[in-house]
C-alpha cells in the first residue's frame, strides 16, 4: 500500500532541496534571483512541490509563512510534523506515504483540501480545527469502523470525501450510512451523490440521526458555554486580574492552611470571619475592576501607536511611489527615444543620463527610508514612555490595594489571637468543652501550641498575598518587555532590512534593463 525505504536512501529537506524546488516551479528568469535571497524567497512562496523526493521527515519549512499549497506526496514520510508555522495552508497533499496517525495539523485552521490517500491510517482524529474543510481524501488506508464516518460530521463545509480502498467500503451499510450521516456531501468516492439515494439513506437512519443531532446540539451548547467561560477568563488573565472577581484568593489562602481551617471553628468567631471575608473579597473586586480599566487603557495606547506607525508608513510609501512613478514615466519616454535613436553617441549620452537617474532614484528612496527610520524611532520612544507610565501606574494602584489586603489580614490575625487566648483560658477552666470541635481540640493543648498555629496561619496568608502581587508585577513587566522588543524588531530592524532589500532589488532590475539596450536602438 505505502512506499518502503529499506532500499531507498531517505532525503533530508534542506536549503538546497527547497531552492531547487522553487527554481523548478517558478519563472525561470526570476527564480534564481529569488532563491539567492535568504529567507525572502521562502517567505514569498505561495505554492511548493516536494513530491517524489524520498523525504522521510518533514522539517525546515517554518520560513514559508505565506504558503497556501504544499505537495508532499509520494515520499516515505512516517509522521506528520513540522507544519505548525504554515498557518496559511489551504491545500495539503500527503498521499502515498507511510503515515499511521493524523497529528501535527492543529494550527492549520485555514485548510480546505486535505489528501491523505494511500497511507496506513486506522482512525480519523485530531482534525477538529479544520472548520473550513471542503475536500478530504482518505482512500486506500486502514479505516475499518463506521465511527470514522461519524467523526466527519463536525465539518459542515465538507462536500467531497473519498473512502475508497478502506475496509469500511466493503460493509453492506457503508454507502447508505455515509450518505445519511454526512448529509451535506456532494461527492462520495468520486461519484455524485444521487438525490434518491440521499432520501432513502436519511429515511433508513432517521431515528438514530435525530438522536445524534440532539446529542450534538447539547454538546455544542456546552462547548459554547465553555468557550465563553474560557474567553472571559483569558480576557481577565490578559488584564492580570484573573480570580480577583470573587472569593478565589481568600479561599486559596485557606486551601493549604490546615491550622487556619481548625481555628475558624473557634466558638463565636464566625461573625468576625464573615466580616473579614466580606471586606477582603470587596478589596479583591476593586483590584479586578482596576485591572480591567487599566487593561483597556493599555489596549487603547497600543492601538493609537499602531495607527500612528501605519500612518507614517503609508505617508512614506506614497512619497516613494510618487518618486518611482516619476522615474517610470521618464524611463518609458527614454525607451521610445532609444528605439528611434540613430546616433550611437546620442544613445550613450541618454544611457549615461539613465544611470544617473537610477542613482538619483536610489538616493531619494534611501533618503525616504532614513527619514522613516528616524520618524518611527521617535514614535516608538514616545510609546515606550507612555506604556511605562501606564504599567507603573497600574502597579502602584495594585500595590496600594494589596497593602489593604495585608492590613485586613493583620487585623484579622489580632482578632483571632485575642479570641484564641480567651478560648484556651475558658477551655482550661472546662467552660467550653461542649462547644469545642475535635479539630480544634488538637490546638488547645497549651497556649504556645495555639499561638504558633495562629502565627503560622497568618504567615501563610501574607505569603499568599505577597506571591500574588509579585506574580502580577512579574507578568505585566514581562509583557511590556516582550512587546517593546517585538516592536523594535518588527518596525525597525526587520522592516528596514526588508525595505532596503526591496529598494536594491528595484535598482538592480532597472540597471539590468538598460544593459539589454543597444545604443543603436536594438532592444
Amino acid at each position: 500500500m505505502s512506499r518502503l525505504y529499506d532500499t531507498i536512501e531517505p532525503s533530508v529537506i534542506n536549503d538546497d532541496m527547497l531552492k531547487a524546488a522553487i527554481e523548478e516551479q517558478g519563472p525561470k528568469e526570476e527564480a534564481s534571483k529569488i532563491a539567492q535571497q535568504e529567507g525572502i524567497a521562502f517567505r514569498d512562496v505561495n505554492e511548493l512541490r516536494l513530491d517524489y523526493r524520498n523525504i522521510l521527515k518533514i522539517n525546515h519549512l517554518w520560513c514559508f509563512a505565506n504558503l497556501v499549497k504544499l505537495q508532499l506526496d509520494n515520499n516515505i514520510i512516517e509522521k506528520i510534523e513540522g507544519l505548525d508555522h504554515l498557518v496559511n495552508l489551504i491545500w495539503l497533499d500527503l498521499s502515498f506515504n507511510n503515515i499511521e496517525v493524523i497529528e501535527g495539523l492543529d494550527k492549520l485552521t485555514k485548510l480546505e483540501d486535505l489528501t491523505l490517500y494511500n497511507n496506513r491510517i486506522q482512525l480519523l482524529e485530531n482534525m477538529d480545527s479544520f472548520t473550513n474543510l471542503h475536500v478530504f481524501s482518505i482512500g486506500n488506508n486502514n479505516l475499518s469502523s463506521l465511527e470514522n464516518v461519524k467523526y466527519l460530521r463536525r465539518f459542515p463545509k465538507l462536500q467531497t470525501v473519498n473512502f475508497s480502498g478502506n475496509p469500511i467500503t466493503h460493509l453492506d451499510e457503508y454507502k447508505m450510512f455515509t450518505i445519511a450521516y454526512l448529509s451535506q456531501l456532494v461527492y462520495l468516492d468520486y461519484r455524485l451523490v444521487d438525490k434518491n439515494a440521499r432520501l432513502a439513506a436519511v429515511e433508513k437512519y432517521d431515528t438514530s440521526l435525530a438522536q445524534m443531532a440532539q446529542d450534538e446540539k447539547l454538546a455544542e451548547e456546552k462547548l459554547k458555554q465553555a468557550e465563553a467561560v474560557n474567553k472571559t477568563f483569558a480576557f481577565h488573565e490578559a488584564a492580570y486580574v484573573e480570580n480577583f472577581d470573587g472569593p478565589q484568593l481568600f479561599e486559596s489562602m485557606y486551601a493549604e492552611d490546615v491550622e487556619g481551617k481548625k481555628l475558624n471553628n473557634i466558638p463565636g468567631f464566625e461573625e468576625i470571619l464573615d466580616s473579614y471575608k466580606e471586606k477582603f473579597v470587596d478589596t479583591c473586586r476593586k483590584i479586578f475592576e482596576l485591572g480591567l480599566a487599566k487593561h483597556k487603557e493599555r489596549l487603547q495606547e497600543v492601538a493609537m501607536f499602531t495607527d500612528c506607525i501605519e500612518e507614517a508608513k503609508q505617508e512614506n510609501k506614497s512619497l516613494a511611489t510618487a518618486k518611482i512613478d516619476e522615474f517610470m514615466a521618464y524611463k518609458n519616454k527614454l525607451w521610445l527615444e532609444l528605439a528611434v535613436a540613430s546616433d550611437e553617441s546620442a544613445g550613450d549620452v541618454m544611457i549615461t543620463e539613465y544611470h544617473q537617474k537610477v542613482f538619483d532614484l536610489w538616493d531619494a528612496l534611501m533618503g525616504l527610508e532614513l527619514q522613516l527610520v528616524d520618524q518611527l524611532e521617535d514614535v516608538i520612544k514616545e510609546f515606550e514612555r507612555n506604556l511605562s507610565e501606564l504599567v507603573s501606574g497600574f502597579m502602584e494602584n495594585v500595590q496600594g490595594l494589596m497593602s489593604s489586603l495585608r492590613n485586613l489580614e493583620n487585623l484579622h490575625h489580632e482578632q483571632l489571637l485575642e479570641s484564641s487566648i480567651v478560648v484556651i483560658e475558658k477551655h482550661i477552666k472546662s467552660e467550653l468543652d461542649d462547644q469545642i470541635s475535635d479539630d480544634l481540640q488538637d490546638l488547645l493543648v497549651d497556649k504556645d501550641t495555639l499561638v504558633n498555629a495562629v502565627t503560622t496561619s497568618h504567615d501563610l496568608h501574607l505569603l499568599k498575598i505577597d506571591n500574588c502581587e509579585d506574580e502580577i508585577n512579574r507578568r505585566i513587566h514581562q509583557w511590556q518587555r516582550a512587546l517593546v522588543e517585538e516592536i523594535h524588531e518588527r518596525e525597525e530592524s526587520a522592516r528596514s532590512r526588508s525595505r532596503v532589500m526591496e529598494i536594491n532589488h528595484l535598482i538592480d532590475h532597472l540597471r539590468d534593463e538598460i544593459e539589454s539596450i543597444d545604443p543603436a536602438g536594438d532592444m
